[in-house]
């Protein structure tokens, strides 16, 4: 539901679009085809749970198929509704587009509470929606990819694939249903940390350009900025913890459902992590000062505001408040098509969610081409990679030993040289160069044209370009 004198969250992508597309050659036919959402199913069933049967609705949204499978999550929420399944099922197809990964977009939501089952009864009712999808081809791998997003995880997703299975009992690549799935169910090692990692990928691209950091009024690299975190869920748990251990990040506010904590000096996230896993939220918590209405924590002076929980958290009636130079979309829509304008006209440079938030579909990807080949990254070829370093290091020190040189190679060089790139490396190695593809091709839009302002409009421009080139090539 749309704050007053705001549009919907799936009207505002609508905006944001017709902003990039006035700057672009396009005819009116296919601007209108790559607008509108090809198809949503909803679906209503049934499941008896506690003595008596309740009616669950879901649903499951094609937005592109200029290539296919098409791709996106599926959430749980009490809140799910079409106009929110179609708006993230748009930014899927651009998503896609925008880093590269060869799906159209798809959404899928659930209105339900998950906090209101048991296991075993979320099980029940996930099957059951499964089965519904499956039966249409709406949970394929051939057609339809989901993903785990918010409310849903790895327990969900190898509910699902293992429905699909039943289901189809000959489909050898039947795991290829589904990403984000368990590690023993056909998971890849880097999916759960994805999104959040990518934030932190997108956020080093930015910062390793002086022109950007003109732009945001900032200087140096990453570390020691501080940062603020609207929603610990894994998105801002993931990417503040990567921005604080790896970058040296100081992140001086959280905010959660039940309020937000405090510190300049800077908070531990693992351990505010740990204390919500185990009372529920942040309040209470003893190391930080606590805010009741945490979302005043978005308008404190910070450099960089990561909004990573739910769309529209910066509207018409706080953006002019916000102070943050920077702010990275690490949720999908967390700013209004309003907000955007306040936020551009006061000098902030907002890093869209189409890019910002895009590792979670990068590294479904390549979790996809993994189920598909049947075959874990790295088996064929990291021993060999190992040994042709061995190689080079014994010849570095029989010529050292031989000429009496003295050479010696530096502490941590040897052991770090010699490791040949598993599964893990070789998902971060390929997420990074994503992200950095990705931004240069924003970049050159962004710094290349005069009529091109902010990077949101970068990004929808090369987004919708690929989409037209893709549709222009099946004769449309």
């Amino acid at each position: 539901m749309a704050a007053p004198g705001e549009p919907s969250f799936r009207e505002s992508v609508d905006m944001m679009f017709n902003r990039a597309v006035a700057l672009m050659d396009l005819s009116p036919g296919l601007e209108q085809k790559i607008r509108v959402c090809n198809s949503t199913y909803t679906v209503r069933f049934g499941v008896r749970l506690r003595g008596k049967i309740e009616t669950f609705t879901g649903y499951r949204s094609v937005h592109s198929e200029h290539m296919e499978p098409v791709k996106g999550g599926i959430r749980y929420a009490g809140n799910v509704s079409q106009d929110e399944v179609e708006a993230l099922a748009a930014l899927m197809s651009y998503k896609c587009a925008l880093v590269e990964a060869p799906f159209g977009g798809s959404k899928g939501g659930l209105c339900i509470d998950p906090r209101q089952y048991e296991e075993h009864e979320l099980e029940q009712i996930t099957r059951r929606f499964a089965y519904e999808l499956i039966k249409r081809d709406l949970i394929n791998p051939s057609q339809n990819v989901p993903a785990p997003d918010m409310g849903t995880g790895e327990r969900e997703m190898a509910w699902i694939v293992d429905q699909y299975a039943r289901m189809n009992t000959t489909d050898i690549n039947s795991r290829a249903c589904v990403t984000g799935k368990p590690i023993n169910a056909g998971g890849i090692q880097g999916r759960v940390e994805a999104t959040g990692r990518g934030v932190q990928f997108a956020l080093r691209e930015y910062f390793r350009y002086p022109e950007e950091r003109r732009a945001c009024g900032l200087s140096g690299d990453l570390d020691g900025k501080s940062v603020v975190v609207q929603g610990l869920g894994n998105v801002g748990y993931h990417a503040a913890l990567f921005l604080q251990r790896e970058d040296g990040c100081k992140i001086i506010g959280i905010i959660e459902h039940d309020g937000g904590l405090w510190d300049e000096n800077g908070l531990d996230v693992q351990s505010v992590k740990d204390w919500i896993v185990t009372h529920g939220g942040v309040k209470d918590y003893p190391e930080a000062t606590y805010v009741e209405n945490g979302a005043v924590l978005m308008e404190s002076d910070c450099d960089i505001l990561i909004p990573a929980a739910m769309e529209g958290v910066i509207n018409l009636h706080n953006a002019d408040r916000v102070k943050a130079p920077v702010i990275i979309e690490a949720a999908n829509g967390p700013i209004t098509f309003g907000a955007d304008e306040i936020l551009r006209k006061k000098g902030a440079v907002i890093i869209p969610d189409m890019f910002a938030n895009a590792g979670g579909v990068t590294v479904s990807y390549f979790e996809w081409v993994k189920n598909l080949g049947h075959i874990r990254f790295g088996r064929m070829q990291r021993r060999q990679e190992e040994s042709r370093h061995q190689l080079l290091i014994d010849e570095l020190e029989r010529l050292s030993a031989e000429k009496g040189l003295g050479w010696s190679l530096s502490p941590g060089f040897k052991e770090k040289y010699l490791h040949g790139a598993g599964e893990l490396e070789l998902v971060r190695s390929g997420l990074d160069d994503t992200m950095r593809t990705a931004y240069g091709a924003m970049r050159e839009i962004w710094h290349g044209r005069n009529d091109v302002t902010d990077l949101r409009v970068a990004a929808y421009i090369v987004a919708i370009d690929r989409v037209a080139k893709s549709y222009r090539s099946k004769g449309l």
